[in-house]
């Protein structure tokens, strides 16, 4: 389906509505907010035998992983309306008015946080629904109050848009303001809109270089705005010897389980794995990797440029090949190995992701150059240890190098699969994100579509209801530095 690009009217126009729905959806209440939420999974789970079979036809992705996909969509959707109704992310402070304080008299000030405003959110093409249209970050960011502009992805364009209207239609029903949630579909439109001063925060997920000149135009802008960018991710494995002595042909099988998942196109795909000296694995995972399936990537130029980027590393002189697959048609996955040596020589290169079913095996010798391997890297989302009770003291020194590098550390498990809960936090450093401060799955992401205000002796009939002296939000605050839990819970 073609579908042109939105012309600069049309953008004008878009802009002006998130605008005017703004200062609406600021001051709407959490339980309309949720309500609102809650219509939209409702109306996604209606038409689901509508838009999967769109979305498996535009992103090659089997049917059974997009219903599951669809499902946790709305899993989300109202999640996030217990996150709204809950209101822990409103911050609520009171320090109450204080004539004998140590420091002087002290006014009545009270801080809580509110919507941001209107969120520019670039669609991912790997996830057409979770990280689409209506994925988390605009799940998100309307939990928080503010209205979102969508730029599609070119993968799915008919299932963005047929996604947006059963969602827009929903939206309104439950009584949002028109221009909570629109769509603009073009490259140069979403660098014009991200340039855009009715635009105050910006999500993306996708490729490095896509994603930093985007962070640099948004912080290039005459006001600069928030701007989170989940970029590129290895999301290294670490595997002791003991791991390897008590269960390595599971480990071998759980690994190239992970890294072909979904054609390797998850950002938690496992891209590098580094095992001990002797480890005799080699042919556990060269035969698993050989005996995976081939399956076609999501569209024609993701699937060029992971053929570019093995290319470019098959012919590196610092690897070798231990299983090669079709870049043609449905892709093989591919399996390369590295000596420990080149790859501290030349982190940058070899530790790079390559989007796509490939990975790396590399083989360390001894714990100081396992530690040597861990403080190679820059920041990625995740990174995995598999190890035994007996390795606790190496363990101890490893999670210590990867908890400044990973957003995500997990144990005896793999990284693909991310749970969509309270906890989770999906980020990490750069190159990982662009604001390691924060996550973009999980009940926390909503944090990054809030900002704080300070009212100093402000009447209470004029204060946000999370502030007012009788709590008509029941929600937790701090008061005089004490937490104080609500005497009933939000309605």
């Amino acid at each position: 389906m073609a579908v042109a690009d939105t012309t600069d009217a049309e953008l004008d126009a878009i802009l002006d509505a998130a605008d005017s729905a703004a200062e609406r959806l600021r001051h709407a209440p959490p339980t309309v907010l949720a309500a609102q939420l809650r219509a939209v999974a409702d109306a996604l789970d209606a038409n689901a035998d509508e838009l999967v079979p769109i979305a498996e036809r535009e992103s090659h992705l089997p049917e059974a992983r997009l219903r599951a996909e669809l499902a946790r969509t709305c899993y989300q959707l109202r999640m996030f309306a217990e996150v709204a109704v809950d209101g822990e992310h409103l911050q609520a402070i009171i320090d109450p008015a204080d004539p004998g304080w140590e420091l002087g008299p002290r006014p009545d000030i009270r801080r809580a946080r509110q919507a941001i405003g209107p969120v520019l959110v670039f669609a991912a093409s790997n996830f057409p629904f979770a990280f689409s249209v209506m994925g988390g970050d605009t799940a998100s960011a309307l939990a928080a109050g503010c209205p979102v502009v969508v730029k599609t992805s070119p993968g799915h364009p008919e299932l963005s848009e047929r996604t947006a209207r059963v969602a827009a239609s929903a939206l309104r029903a439950a009584g949002a303001p028109a221009g909570t949630l629109q769509i603009i579909t073009g490259v140069d439109v979403g660098i014009t809109a991200l340039r855009d001063e009715r635009v105050a925060a910006a999500a993306f997920t996708g490729s490095t270089a896509g994603g930093r000149a985007l962070f640099d135009i948004a912080n290039a802008r005459p006001n600069p705005i928030p701007f989170y960018g989940e970029l590129g991710s290895t999301n290294p494995v670490f595997v002791t010897a003991s791991a390897v002595a008590e269960r390595g042909p599971a480990i071998a099988a759980g690994f190239v389980g992970s890294f072909t998942l979904g054609t390797g196109q998850f950002c938690t795909k496992p891209g590098v794995l580094f095992l001990p000296a002797g480890h005799g694995l080699t042919d556990d995972l060269v035969a698993a990797t050989r005996a995976a399936a081939a399956s076609d990537m999501l569209d024609d130029r993701i699937r060029g440029r992971f053929a570019d980027g093995l290319d470019a590393l098959t012919r590196d002189e610092a690897t070798a090949t231990l299983a090669s697959g079709a870049t043609e048609g449905p892709v093989a996955p591919s399996l390369l190995t590295a000596s420990a040596t080149a790859v501290l020589d030349r982190p940058e290169e070899l530790l790079e992701e390559c989007f796509g079913p490939m990975s790396m095996v590399v083989t360390y010798d001894g714990p100081d150059e396992l530690l040597a391997l861990a403080e190679a890297f820059g920041g990625t989302l995740t990174a995995t240890v598999h190890a035994e009770p007996s390795d606790t003291e190496l363990v101890a020194r490893l999670l210590r190098v990867l908890e400044s590098r990973a957003g995500r550390i997990v144990w005896n498990g793999w990284p693909t699969g991310v749970a969509v809960g309270w906890a989770m936090h999906h980020g990490g450093p750069y190159p990982a994100t662009t604001a390691p401060l924060h996550t973009s799955v999980g009940a926390t992401a909503i944090e990054r579509f809030l900002q704080p205000v300070c009212f100093q002796d402000v009447p209470d009939d004029l204060l946000p209801p999370a502030l007012r002296d009788g709590n008509p939000l029941g929600v937790v605050r701090r008061v005089d530095g004490v937490l104080v839990a609500p005497t009933r819970k939000a309605i």
